[in-house]
């Protein structure tokens, strides 16, 4: 629920909605309220070209809202409302083919916060293919998160992407010492076996650290309207990529590309134009 209205939302929707856009195939496994709102969110999936069916949902439980304070350029402050129905995310078979078929995933620590659903998605996680990309985007809200979750999402993942904000309390969070963003992303990488760390930086860019690799990027200058859904362009951009064999410089550039030209947009799922994304596919850099 944002000043200027209600906006569909929320991490790994936003990601699908993105990695749909530039032409793969964006699937949201979520759960929704049997409301008004439900069938909003669905409609609006929809027309984005998203895979629906394996949207679940709930009877009891309304659909999921945040309201949301947006900042002139910082990050935009979150009050998310308890009790919803992606608290109660199911495992059932037509997730466990879904798990089974995805070359990505993309996962968070909300929806982890009620053990349920939590159990749910680890079990999704487990149900992938060894090679499939396991995306834990950390976004820490409110208290709804702990040692334990991003300890445990950590282990599942083969990729971690985290704000510059977010890196030093996931560090002392798990005791994980190092001094600095390299270091800390260097220990994150031995400590559990990931293949890459994403810190991004706001305005200032991005970092991306591998076990031999680290490519910083200084970001894309643009007139931010709001900070909503940046990061989850940015993964997008940074996934589609990843999945192709691209560069760490190709993956920057294309990431820091599409991220900052969702800064410049109000909302979390504007429809983005073709000359943008062709930009970031290609991995280029001019606007």
């Amino acid at each position: 629920m944002l000043p200027g209205g209600r906006q569909l939302s929320g991490a790994p929707a936003n990601f699908a909605c993105m990695i749909s856009a530039l032409g793969d195939g964006g699937v949201v496994a979520s759960r929704i309220g049997a409301d008004a709102l439900g069938d909003e969110s669905l409609r609006q999936l929809q027309s984005s070209g998203i895979d629906t069916s394996h949207v679940q949902r709930d009877e009891e439980q309304p659909t999921g809202t945040v309201q949301v304070r947006v900042g002139a350029d910082g990050p935009p402050n979150f009050t998310i409302t308890g009790g919803a129905a992606w608290d109660q995310l199911a495992w059932t078979p037509q997730w466990e083919d879904l798990a089974a078929r995805a070359d990505a995933v993309c996962f968070g620590t909300l929806a982890q916060r009620a053990p349920a659903a939590r159990e749910t998605i680890l079990r999704f996680l487990r149900g992938t293919r060894p090679k499939a990309l396991r995306v834990f985007d950390v976004n820490l809200r409110q208290d709804f998160y702990s040692a334990e979750i991003v300890a445990e999402s950590l282990r599942a993942a083969t990729v971690v992407k985290l704000n510059h904000e977010e890196l030093p309390r996931v560090a002392e969070m798990l005791e994980l010492g190092g001094r600095g963003e390299h270091a800390v992303a260097n220990r994150l990488i031995q400590v559990f076996d990931l293949k890459l760390v994403c810190i991004t930086r706001g305005a200032r860019g991005s970092l991306l650290v591998s076990e031999d690799e680290m490519v910083e990027h200084p970001g894309v200058p643009v007139a931010v309207a709001d900070t909503v859904g940046a990061g989850d362009a940015f993964t997008a951009a940074l996934v589609y990529h990843y999945l192709r064999g691209a560069s760490l410089e190709k993956m920057s550039a294309a990431a820091n590309r599409l991220g900052s030209w969702m800064a410049s947009q109000p909302g979390a799922t504007p429809i983005v134009p073709a000359s943008v994304l062709d930009s970031v596919r290609e991995g280029h850099e001019t606007r």
